[in-house]
């Protein structure tokens, strides 16, 4: 099979693409610059973000992300109908749309909300992040006012979490201790009476009194909402395993990098058709093999440079020169060889898979400039 060296053709099948791969290897450049394209396209697309450092908004010229889509300029602008949005994910904002979202009344979302132990976790508990971030990327799939979502996870095990936060909540919901505390009767408070008192009295004494009451008053708030976070993790779960949901994994060739993006390929090898393609992002370039003056200067061949007749001196400094530089090229071939090997060794992980190579840019990506010239690598852009 030809390896395909472009992303041509992912945006006719996909519409959530999800960016994963390890820390620090331009999974936000990528997101972004696929977004953009999408853009380019004439799509409604929107790239979403939960990586906290805050990237997106420099490569986007954006001064500040929030939690809600901005539109973004682009130059030239989009085709009618077409257009780029971006938002940071803020996982308590989210959390707090999705009490209210599901509370029977404005009352019981009140309630939670303001509840202290709420308060605390809301922002930190963990696996949160995760969950709110497929809160988000359903809710914007399902407003239907975009045509392509965009995601940049976090580095690749938690990228792990962001796939798998659905299925833990179902298993949260299904476990037994949550199922009595949260019986409609509260029989599970109730039925066990000195043993509950003794032991809320024990609990208080390490954690204090009100850390307990926020507790039972949050459980308490929450009763008959647990369905409604059942049925949307169902929802979520389905749009993951959907064909219109494709991967896009992104990697540098450091041995590390590799690593954690193989990691990665294999908890989606039984699902292998979904991810669209293996990004190899920063790739060293190859010079392929030395010219023959730079050989000759190597194997210390006389006569092969190109210096006057009988300047000994000139005919000295030129071989130092070009030996010098033989040697910067053969050191970079080198590496080139060396991070290719890796990159072939994920690429066995997903076979038929497009492999794109992005070489080492001039500069470091930080505005609308840079992330045209990634989205031209992406996808062959001329």
């Amino acid at each position: 099979m030809t390896e395909r060296s472009t992303l041509d053709g992912l945006l006719s099948r996909r519409e959530v693409v999800i960016c994963a791969g390890p820390g620090g290897v331009g999974k936000t450049t990528c997101a972004a610059a696929i977004a953009l394209h999408g853009a380019r396209l004439g799509l409604r697309s929107c790239v979403v973000t939960i990586d906290p450092a805050k990237r997106l908004g420099d490569a986007l010229g954006v001064a500040s992300l929030t939690n809600e889509a901005h539109r973004v300029d682009i130059d030239p602008p989009a085709p009618p109908g077409g257009g780029l949005w971006a938002l940071m994910l803020d996982t308590k904002s989210t959390f707090d749309e999705v009490v209210t979202r599901y509370s029977a009344s404005p009352e019981q979302a009140q309630a939670i909300l303001s509840n202290r132990l709420y308060r605390n976790i809301s922002g930190v508990l963990g696996g949160t992040q995760e969950y709110m971030a497929m809160e988000k990327l359903y809710a914007l799939h399902s407003s239907g006012l975009y045509d392509l979502i965009v995601v940049d996870t976090p580095p690749t095990r938690h990228a792990l979490d962001f796939v798998d936060a659905p299925g833990r909540l179902m298993r949260f919901l299904d476990n037994r201790v949550f199922r009595l505390l949260m019986s409609p009767t509260r029989v599970g408070l109730r039925a066990i009476g000195a043993a509950t008192n003794l032991l809320l009295r024990a609990v208080s004494k390490v954690v204090g009194g009100a850390v307990v009451n926020d507790a039972v008053a949050f459980f308490t708030a929450f009763e008959g909402m647990e369905q409604g976070f059942r049925d949307r993790a169902a929802n979520v779960s389905a749009l993951l395993s959907d064909p219109r949901t494709g991967f896009v994994v992104v990697t540098t060739p450091r041995r590390e990098a590799v690593n954690e993006a193989i990691f990665f390929a294999d908890r989606l090898a039984g699902s292998s058709d979904r991810v669209d393609a293996l990004v190899a992002n920063r790739m060293f370039p190859s010079f392929g093999s030395l010219p023959a003056v730079m050989t000759a200067a190597l194997t210390d061949v006389p006569g092969q440079l190109d210096v006057p007749d009988g300047d000994r001196t000139a005919s000295n400094l030129a071989r130092s020169d070009v030996e010098a530089t033989a040697r910067i090229l053969t050191d970079f071939e080198q590496i080139s060889s060396k991070e290719e090997s890796h990159i072939s060794e994920l690429a066995k992980r997903l076979p038929g898979t497009a492999i794109i190579r992005v070489p080492f840019l001039a500069a470091d990506v930080h505005d609308m400039g840079g992330l045209d010239e990634v989205q031209k690598l992406l996808f062959a852009v001329s």
